[in-house]
């Protein structure tokens, strides 16, 4: 097996956040599900922007914010993302690039504008996301480029991929090629409701093979295995999983192979501003460890550095070098 040229390559949907501030009242008023992720129509995008107060814009996506994490680690990272050939998609192709990710794929010339995402942070930190996928929901397998795949360490994809057919079918195609190059899949379940949505395909992935590594939160997890006792749910993942890390906010992260189950803590944090991109950047630390052949413990101890660094300021994407925070603790890559 030839040496990878890329340590993570994430596939997931090409998404502009458009972040403000809100209280609990706006997402009553607004019909909003505290803490989920709802997909809106252009209509529904263009009204609640409309009712949203000062925002900033930021490149984000979740596949797409592990991926710039790992790189702030000093991995060698790409992309693959469908963007429209508009200002966003422009600014979206910008900023990955800018942050030392590889990102080739062809930004659609016609057809829906590029993705966004309107995300409510209320006082307690919390964020409650509506997303527009736009041109995102346009990745076909003919974005995959085999070689690529085959480069890179491990090959990451983002749950919300589901959704779209044609998305759905590229990122079977990435894990099959991925496979093939002997390379590891991983895979994160996005979103409880996304879980609701897809729980016998997510468990198929799984105990089939076609995902090597599972990423999930609590809420995930109990959607997963339709039950609300932790212990349950992580005794039939031990089951299924060849590899899973369970992040648990607060109280740390479990790591779950077929023969153990690893308590790490979490970092301790002094003021929680914006949880956007926690899991993100989590899965950004664990993928680094792994991919620079550090064991489960110290990859998830990446995993909570960043997670701790990403909520401490607004926005889901590293606010400073995450290698350099690293060593500052004494893991270094």
């Amino acid at each position: 097996m030839t040496a990878p040229r890329y340590d993570v390559l994430g596939i997931g949907n090409a998404i502009v956040d458009v972040i403000a501030r809100a209280e609990d009242d706006f997402l009553v008023a607004q019909g909003m599900h505290k803490g989920g992720m709802a997909l809106i129509d252009e209509a529904r995008a263009a009204k609640i922007y409309d009712a949203m107060g000062p925002a900033t814009e930021a490149s984000g996506g979740s596949a797409a914010n592990t991926i710039v994490g790992v790189a702030s680690f000093g991995c060698k990272a790409a992309f693959v993302g469908k963007v429209k050939d508009d200002p966003l998609g422009k600014a979206f192709a910008h900023d990955i690039r800018a942050a030392r990710v590889a990102f080739e794929t062809k930004p659609a010339t016609h057809g829906p504008s590029t993705a966004r995402c309107y995300i409510m942070v209320t006082p307690d930190g919390e964020r409650t996301m509506n997303t527009y996928l736009g041109a995102a929901q346009d990745l076909t397998p003919a974005d995959i480029d085999e070689d690529m795949i085959a480069a890179a360490a491990v090959v990451y994809l983002e749950g919300y991929l589901w959704d779209p057919p044609h998305a759905k079918e590229a990122f079977v195609k990435a894990a099959g090629i991925a496979h093939k190059a002997g390379r590891k899949v991983a895979l994160t379940l996005s979103d409880s409701f996304c879980v609701d949505r897809y729980r016998g395909e997510f468990l198929d992935l799984i105990r089939k093979g076609t995902v090597d590594i599972v990423f999930a939160n609590e809420h995930e997890l109990h959607s997963l295995y339709q039950t609300s006792d932790f212990a349950t749910a992580a005794v039939a993942l031990q089951k299924d999983a060849k590899l899973a890390v369970v992040t648990r906010s607060e109280k740390g992260c479990v790591v779950v192979t077929p023969d153990r189950t690893e308590a790490v803590e979490a970092m301790r944090v002094a003021n929680v501003v914006d949880v956007t991109g926690a899991g993100d950047l989590f899965a950004a630390g664990f993928l680094s460890g792994l991919a620079r052949g550090k064991d489960n413990k110290t990859s998830a101890k990446l995993g909570a550095l960043a997670a701790s660094e990403v909520i401490q300021h607004m926005g889901a994407r590293p606010a400073v070098s995450l290698q350099a925070l690293a060593a500052e603790n004494g893991l270094v890559l």
